[in-house]
């Protein structure tokens, strides 16, 4: 019964993918490390704005992969995804994703009126991304926006209050993510133009869309950048900034029209390690200003 229980519950994690989590979390905890300059943060504010995000996202997941569903079953890359294979059946599912939201509602209280009352249209920008594929190639571009979400409600839960300068990591965020879901699609290319989906690789083409991620990582790059100046961070996160970007560069080499065998190279290993860096740097930064 334990075997099965535990089974069961790398099911769920394969489901929504919850190791992909590393991409948009170091996001949220760089966030609580900047906010922590100007206002005082307690270890049970950052216990709720971590479930919160394991919540939100959970949940998002879980809903998109019962919107994909039918899709899934036919496409060969995603046909033993925990729904279609059967593993998982939509009953199952469904009651992830409510279980998932009201964690992510229940956090987003304990972190305040104002996040609770936000909480509702979050969720729902976040399940809307299921079906912007079906009618716009800027699919990719909202999948960013949503995640970008993260970093900015994390400053907005524990300082109740607006910080232009955190947009930054925010906009570094989705570029980040619109820039890599581009390379990931391509993986798709063919399915997506026979269902009629509107991926920006099938919609341009595999050449134009590597084009196109190219300049959002290019934007990503700079809005990192900008983070030195409007924090007014030390050397060390400068040091982080130029290692991403070489990461970045990396990322682009590994991909071409012409081969897609290493999309998954790109997408899972050197993206972890950007997020990581990121958030490195910025605690490093944090911790030398402390020592300083």
């Amino acid at each position: 019964m334990g075997c099965g229980l535990i089974d069961r519950v790398f099911t769920y994690g394969r489901m929504i993918k919850f190791s992909h989590s590393i991409f948009a979390l170091p996001f949220a905890l760089s966030a609580v490390i900047l906010a922590m300059r100007y206002h005082q943060v307690n270890i049970t504010d950052i216990l709720w704005i971590l479930i919160a995000v394991i919540g939100a996202r959970s949940s998002a997941m879980g809903f998109n992969r019962i919107a994909d569903a039918g899709l899934d079953a036919m496409n060969n890359r995603t046909s033993k995804r925990a729904i279609p294979s059967g593993k998982l059946s939509l009953t199952s599912a469904k009651i992830f994703v409510i279980i998932s939201s009201c964690i992510f509602i229940f956090a987003a209280a304990m972190l305040g009126s104002l996040c609770f009352y936000l909480s509702f249209p979050v969720l729902v920008m976040l399940f809307f991304y299921s079906y912007t594929k079906r009618f716009t190639c800027f699919s990719h571009i909202y999948l960013g926006f949503v995640i970008s979400l993260a970093p900015l409600g994390t400053w907005i839960a524990l300082t109740n209050s607006f910080f232009w300068p955190v947009l930054l990591l925010s906009f570094g965020l989705m570029t980040y993510i619109a820039g890599f879901d581009i390379l990931y699609a391509c993986q798709d290319i063919d399915f997506d133009k026979k269902e009629g989906l509107f991926s920006i690789p099938a919609r341009l083409g595999v050449k134009r869309a590597l084009l196109i991620s190219s300049i959002l990582h290019v934007l990503s790059f700079m809005f990192f950048f900008s983070i030195y100046i409007a924090f007014d961070m030390n050397s060390i996160y400068l040091y982080a900034v130029v290692i991403i970007g070489i990461l970045f560069i990396v990322e682009h080499r590994l991909v071409n029209p012409f081969d897609l065998s290493r999309v998954n190279v790109a997408f899972f290993h050197v993206n972890s390690i950007i997020s990581i860096t990121l958030f490195a740097g910025i605690l490093a930064d944090e911790l030398v200003r402390r020592w300083m």
